[in-house]
């Protein structure tokens, strides 16, 4: 008796949740990136935010091609990013999925500045840099316009769930 082989995509299927399983292994920040759009202002929730360098102060994020968001802020000429505190989980679940059209009352306006959250330990307010295509992900690099940050600790995503850094 002989064992037939696995179809080539049952493998790549195995592959890809083995693979997304590793990376899991690395804890990561949460962030909320908010934008402007043509429906109004609106949020994402990523974990793929990381400095690029201090001179000039460039940021990036990244942008899944199949996110129901990418058209806004694939386009988007500025942004702001807000490092969540540790409290923050329900923020972060509010937009990781769906629409995530900002309420009133959930943001504020500064001048031109991009809409800001409340809550954040650390936020940076972004003008588009530059865009590369990378696989299936847009890499959206920011040059930081203005930025502030406050202590306590932050809200982090490890193996599937969340955890937090810093002070208690």
């Amino acid at each position: 008796m002989s064992l037939e082989p696995l179809p080539e995509e049952a493998v790549r299927k195995a592959d890809a949740a083995e693979y997304r399983r590793a990376l899991g292994a690395f804890a990561t920040g949460v962030c909320v990136v908010t934008a402007d759009s043509a429906a109004g202002p609106l949020g994402i929730t990523i974990n793929s935010f990381t400095s690029v360098s201090l001179t000039p102060r460039l940021v990036l994020w990244c942008l899944d091609e199949k996110s129901e968001r990418w058209a806004p802020f694939s386009a988007a000429e500025t942004f702001s990013i807000h490092v969540l505190d540790a409290g923050s989980q329900a923020l972060s679940n509010r937009f990781a999925k769906g629409v995530g059209l900002l309420s009133e009352g959930e943001y504020q306006r500064v001048g031109k500045a991009p809409p800001r959250l409340s809550g954040a330990v650390a936020r940076f307010d972004c003008r588009t840099h530059d865009r590369v295509q990378m696989g299936d992900h847009l890499i959206i690099v920011g040059e930081v316009e203005a930025f502030d940050a406050g202590d306590g600790p932050t809200l982090t995503y490890f193996r599937g769930g969340y955890g937090t850094a810093g002070d208690a």
